[in-house]
């Protein structure tokens, strides 16, 4: 793998040329004109310790011609995107998560080498969780939590005739495509869930590629995954994200709501996969660690976390608050079987419950310069890919300037700082992993020094904080 300096210039030059060049971002001198280009947050040395394969490891695929939407019809069709560039930059980015070379034309890794970096995953995961580094087992499940808040109106037997954001169908069937040719998965094996919210019958169609729902957007030729499965709040139903009672969150702070527990769809799976949106929020930001949000249950089906009284402790937060994200970060059957972290970027929205339009999406700071985000950004580390998500949404402008809770709303880090140090953690708060065992740090916690470098710890050459590579 190719290492470039990481300079304004670079930046530019890539975007206006090919969006497929690897960069890995070094220390260097900053480009002329970087002063002006000030981070939000206040820039401090890393906190915690990196997590994965490369410690401290956020992997960012860029590339424009992902997607071609022009703001007529719907975001979510999935005529707007190329699979096979969405497959590609997904192929990319897990082989240098696991540190294997990418191919320097920008092609998708070959079948050798995300097999070999599919296997580096699964070791490291299993190295640090279970005490052994082995590959994936034949037959084991992996569950996919998706964040569907945005299609909390829809029936599952509609279309999905919603303005608003939630997950990719493309993104899912690449996702898909990935884990049977490159991890050796059954699709029987996966199940994407939600356990608050409703996939639509065209997102499970074309994910499992059945039904043809939109003629032309598959390959000739793709194979059919009729197994592959999906849970979501349909109670009394087979498909229904069912609570499994021997599996109750407990919150180390005080919490005063319904009881809650997680879907039995992840209690029976080996692995989690956290599939979540880079996306604003009424409380500022919404990415990894709230995309958890949606993955227990209690006797409010469609607002959980709300009849959990848990939506006062993520407004309004401040620096050395307990956060009850830290708590679903280690829980041992949500953030301790997660495997592999994903942050959406492709069509960013400003907000939950509005619309996601062509014109919010487009961003302004470099490379993106009016075009859409076309992004996607793979972790093993929970805190530091959510220190990356919230850095690009806090320094581009276009979300900001839509988005007034977020804009200069340093509290959104908190629950970072938290999960970062939950063994010490700034709150004094005894996190545990809802079965007693105290946790220990969740990863790295760190920020960029402008957004134009976008340089973190690793970057500029420290033995500890985030390492961002753009492939």
């Amino acid at each position: 793998m190719k290492n470039t300096s990481y300079t304004r210039r670079t930046v530019l030059a890539a975007a206006a040329a090919t969006a497929f060049s690897t960069s890995v971002l070094r220390a260097g001198a900053a480009p002329a004109g970087a002063s002006q280009y000030k981070p939000v947050f206040d820039v401090h040395e890393p906190i915690g310790r990196g997590v994965g394969v490369m410690p401290g490891r956020v992997v960012w695929a860029h590339d424009p011609r992902c997607v071609s939407w022009d703001g007529s019809g719907y975001w979510w069709e999935p005529r707007h995107f190329d699979l096979v560039r969405v497959r590609t930059m997904l192929g990319r980015a897990v082989a240098s998560l696991a540190g294997v070379d990418v191919p320097a034309s920008g092609a998708a890794p070959g079948g050798d080498a995300l097999r070999k970096a599919w296997d580096r995953l699964f070791e490291n995961f299993n190295a640090r969780r279970r005490g052994a580094a082995r590959g994936y087992a034949r037959g084991e499940k992996i569950a996919v939590k998706v964040n569907m808040n945005g299609a909390g109106a829809c029936g599952s037997r509609t279309p999905g005739f919603t303005e608003e954001s939630y997950g990719n169908a493309v993104l899912m069937r690449a996702l898909v495509e990935s884990l049977v040719e490159g991890a050796g998965v059954s699709p029987a094996d996966i199940v994407f869930y939600d356990a608050g919210r409703l996939f639509p019958q065209y997102l499970m169609d074309y994910v499992r590629a059945s039904g043809a729902p939109h003629e032309g957007v598959l390959a000739a030729g793709a194979l059919p995954y009729p197994q592959v499965g999906f849970r979501h709040r349909t109670p009394g139903t087979q498909t229904d994200a069912a609570a499994d009672k021997s599996a109750p969150v407990v919150w180390s702070g005080s919490i005063d709501g319904e009881a809650c527990y997680v879907p039995r769809c992840v209690t029976e799976a080996h692995y989690l996969i956290n599939l979540a949106n880079l996306k604003g929020h009424c409380y500022g930001l919404t990415l990894c660690g709230k995309n958890h949000f949606g993955s227990f249950v209690n006797n409010d089906r469609m607002r959980a976390p709300q009849a959990a009284g848990l939506h006062g402790n993520i407004s309004g937060a401040s620096t050395g608050d307990y956060s009850v994200l830290v708590d679903l970060m280690g829980h041992r059957d949500l953030g301790a079987k997660t495997m592999l972290c994903i942050l959406d970027g492709i069509l960013t929205a400003v907000g939950e419950s509005v619309s996601l339009t062509a014109e919010d999406a487009r961003w302004s700071m470099p490379p993106f310069d009016g075009g859409f985000c076309a992004s996607l950004f793979v972790s093993q580390d929970p805190v530091a890919i959510d220190s990356v998500g919230a850095d690009f949404l806090m320094n581009e402008p276009n979300v900001t300037r839509r988005n007034r809770v977020l804009a200069g709303n340093k509290g959104v880090e908190n629950y970072l700082h938290e999960a970062a140090q939950a063994d010490h953690p700034r709150s004094g708060t005894r996190y545990t992993d809802g079965r007693g065992q105290p946790l220990k740090s969740q990863g790295v916690h760190d920020h960029w020094d402008n957004p134009v470098d976008k340089r973190y710890g690793r970057n500029l050459g420290k033995p500890e904080g985030i390492e961002l590579v753009r492939v």
